[in-house]
């Protein structure tokens, strides 16, 4: 039996996670997937109750769960709730407390999607990434940190980017074994040319690959130009490494490349207990709580029941389920089903498929993708 905590958040979190969980439930039926469903809250939805972003208890479920399962945090309703109480501080501290190191995320984009991206179809096409996003070092969690009064009217805001041997060496090592399972082709980021830390970065994940790792093809690309290369040829790369900032911006370039933030899943996965075997891992879409659309049924489920499919593949070893799942998204997106955010300008709003209409469609695939 396999515990799920399941943290659907604000905005339009619930509505996404709601057809995620009927997606779970369909592989209980039909493919022998025992598992338990907790839920809890985390974000606004946890302020609002507990006066702070995840409450203690909620944490100890995350804990003790085989995985977490996370829809979105935030909104402007919490504004100017105190920083170290805003909803993304529970995110963070997921991240912190599960020792959640390594972020992946798949840029992917599906054929039937090519025309969604707002570059060419022959640039996009065919796309597929692998970010490797490090994501409990950095300039998110270094110190000093903090807003400084200066006197006078004058303030000085101040974050720490910094790195250590350990956190680059285990996440290069996270990439490394991806990429040998894939093209055998990494490439490493950072900005070595204006940052010490970007230096340090280079140093070790050179000396890991070339030492552990030779059957590996590796490239060094500078952030920023790394951002310009996502956009002018993203299918050079197929696995890229790079540390928490970076990451975090890189990452969302190449969502764009797919068509919407709301077809691009994430896992962060933490270390391998060397005892039993079972890593931590928390799987969430990119994509935000998008305040805008709440209760309007039109969010786009599928980032979030993709993060499910890496869920099957990363942490329950079910790599036939997995791409059970991706394939039925995949058919589903051949027949043409669209949800608001991936449909063409053009597209008559009668032909467009609201939340729950898009996971009816999903579970449709699955039956048809599975003969039954």
């Amino acid at each position: 039996m396999k515990n799920i905590l399941i943290l659907a958040g604000d905005g339009i979190g619930p509505e996404v996670m709601r057809e995620a969980c009927r997606i779970i439930d369909w592989f209980g039926a039909h493919r022998g997937l025992e598992v338990n469903l907790e839920h809890d809250l985390v974000g606004g939805a946890a302020y609002d109750v507990h006066q702070c972003a995840i409450s203690d208890a909620a944490m100890e479920k995350a804990l003790a769960a085989d995985i977490v399962m996370l829809g979105a945090v935030g909104g402007a309703k919490w504004d100017n709730v105190d920083y170290a109480a805003r909803p993304e501080a529970g995110l963070l501290r997921l991240r912190s407390d599960l020792e959640l190191f390594a972020n992946l995320r798949p840029a992917i984009c599906f054929p039937a999607l090519a025309q969604a991206s707002s570059l060419k179809r022959e640039i996009v096409e065919g796309l597929d990434i692998m970010i490797v996003r490090e994501l409990t070092g950095g300039i998110y969690f270094g110190e000093p940190r903090g807003i400084e009064d200066l006197g006078g009217g004058q303030r000085r805001g101040l974050n720490t980017q910094v790195y250590e041997t350990y956190e680059i060496e285990r996440i290069a090592r996270v990439a490394a074994d991806l990429a040998m399972a894939r093209g055998k082709k990494l490439a490493s980021s950072e900005k070595r040319n204006v940052m010490e830390s970007g230096q340090l970065w280079y140093e070790e994940v050179e000396r890991v690959i070339s030492t552990d790792y030779p059957e590996l093809e590796l490239s060094h690309v500078l952030a920023d130009n790394c951002a310009m290369q996502l956009v002018r040829n993203p299918k050079q790369y197929d696995v890229l490494v790079t540390d928490n900032l970076f990451g975090d911006i890189l990452s969302d370039i190449a969502a764009q490349l797919t068509g919407s933030l709301g077809m691009l899943p994430s896992a962060s996965l933490g270390a391998v207990d060397k005892i039993s075997g079972k890593r931590r891992a928390l799987y969430e879409p990119v994509h935000g709580s998008a305040p805008d659309i709440v209760g309007q049924n039109a969010a786009n489920p599928l980032a979030t029941i993709l993060s499910f499919a890496m869920a099957l593949r990363y942490s329950f070893a079910r790599s036939a389920d997995a791409d059970l799942l991706e394939a039925a998204v995949a058919r589903v997106l051949d027949k043409g089903l669209r949800t608001a955010d991936i449909a063409p300008a053009s597209a008559p709003s009668s032909d467009l498929l609201g939340t729950d209409a898009m996971g009816d469609a999903v579970l449709a695939a699955l039956v048809e993708e599975a003969g039954l």
